[in-house]
């Protein structure tokens, strides 16, 4: 591991962020790049821009062809369909992954969500293996310094050789949360639930634990928004561990509350760096 000075010194920095979603990793990501000599890998955007994209296209043609005219002009190509994917914007991928749960309610078959659970997790490994490259990229195109912004399930994706590569590579650092912000990723998740990956041990268990106390038979019969917002504060609380393990194994740890208080590229890389201290 290097010391927080080599890190302040070294003339070519390589990050990779570890933490929830939401927790301000694309903040820091934009914070320590205005000015232009960082290269911004966003592992969301790489995976629904190019390994689930044509999941993701075809997930909004079998939508649109439940409407028989809209179903004419695809079927004809009168009209074609594209996923405009971006940094702030991720709402196809989430689209794509979906809800659990009973249909009427715009749930997924548990099936076909466990599919799109597992390609999403391929993607996201896949995604991950590329980062040596797109430094290399990054370097080729004349920045000077590369920030790998990785999803809130990297953790989930228990792979040693994936992330001894990643610490090779890059300086990991975990943002970790306070109470507070648990507290308002929570409500957040309750007011608007969204779809997420999940860990599948972590899934089937979180499945029976609600079916059992929900006496509910099977999944079919989930409440898709309810089933979110009832396992998303065992997620944030099964995830906190992971991140704490492969901060320790792997790179620092620096605080939320922190990095809020950050204003300019400096203040964050000072951060980093006493946490290297």
């Amino acid at each position: 591991m290097i010391s927080g000075k080599e890190f302040i010194n070294q003339k070519n920095k390589r990050i990779t962020l570890l933490g929830m979603s939401g927790v301000g990793k694309t903040r820091l990501a934009k914070l320590i790049g205005e000015g232009g000599e960082w290269f911004h890998f966003s592992g969301d955007y790489r995976i629904g821009a190019a390994h689930l994209k044509d999941e993701i296209i075809a997930n909004i043609a079998d939508k649109m062809k439940a409407d028989s005219w809209l179903k004419t002009l695809l079927d004809n190509s009168s009209i074609s369909i594209n996923s405009q994917v971006t940094f702030d914007n991720l709402e196809p991928i989430a689209a794509f992954l979906g809800k659990v749960g009973n249909p009427e309610k715009e749930g997924l078959p548990f099936d076909e969500f466990v599919r799109r659970q597992r390609l999403f997790f391929e993607a996201e490994k896949k995604t991950m293996y590329e980062v040596p490259s797109f430094i290399a990229k990054s370097q080729a195109e004349g920045f000077s310094h590369f920030i790998n912004d990785a999803g809130g399930s990297l953790c989930e994706l228990e792979d040693p050789k994936l992330f001894k590569l990643l610490s090779e590579n890059t300086l990991v650092v975990y943002i970790k949360t306070n109470k507070e912000n648990e507290r308002a990723l929570i409500e957040r998740a309750k007011r608007k639930p969204k779809p997420v990956y999940y860990n599948p041990v972590f899934f089937e268990n979180s499945i029976k634990a609600y079916l059992a106390e929900n006496s509910l038979e099977y999944a079919a019969q989930i409440n898709p928004d309810a089933f979110v917002s009832w396992v998303f504060p065992k997620l944030i609380e099964d995830r906190l561990v992971k991140y704490s393990a492969l901060a320790s194994k792997y790179g620092c740890t620096i605080k939320s509350d922190d990095l809020h208080n950050c204003r300019s590229a400096n203040d964050v890389l000072n951060l980093i760096s006493n946490a290297l201290s």
